[in-house]
């Protein structure tokens, strides 16, 4: 029986995932540091060695970031053309945070979503080529 599904869930894996916890037990922490995955869950044992979460988190976090800041910067240069200095100031600590906080959360999502779902790398069968 494969790893991921001999126990049933306890949680509901996207709610764990938000909360950067194990998928599977929603119990266990599922990061060792700010971005880097633990190699399993401390509570369940439920190995991390299927998590490939790439740079899709980044990804949607700088379209939403990028977003959010270009659109207030430009309304604000339109509106009250304030000096460069005063972009740098204000939009600074707002990339911070519109990147920084959602990072990890999202991160947790999509590990999640790829165990829900049991994702998995592509496999080539010779049958299947043109």
């Amino acid at each position: 029986m494969d790893e991921r599904t001999d126990h049933p869930a306890i949680s509901h894996p996207l709610a764990a995932g938000l909360r950067c916890r194990c998928p599977r037990c929603g119990q266990g922490r599922l990061f060792a540091g700010f971005l880097g995955v633990r190699p399993h869950c401390e509570v369940c044992g439920l190995d991390f060695a299927f998590i490939d979460s790439g740079d899709g988190p980044a990804f949607f976090v700088m379209s939403f970031s990028g977003f959010v800041v270009v659109a207030a910067a430009l309304i604000t240069e339109i509106v009250y053309q304030p000096p460069f200095w005063l972009h740098a100031v204000l939009w600074l600590p707002l990339i911070l945070i519109t990147t920084l906080a959602p990072l990890r959360p999202l991160k947790g999502l999509m590990i999640a979503l790829q165990f829900r779902h049991k994702a998995a790398e592509g496999k080539f069968r010779p049958d299947d080529a043109p």
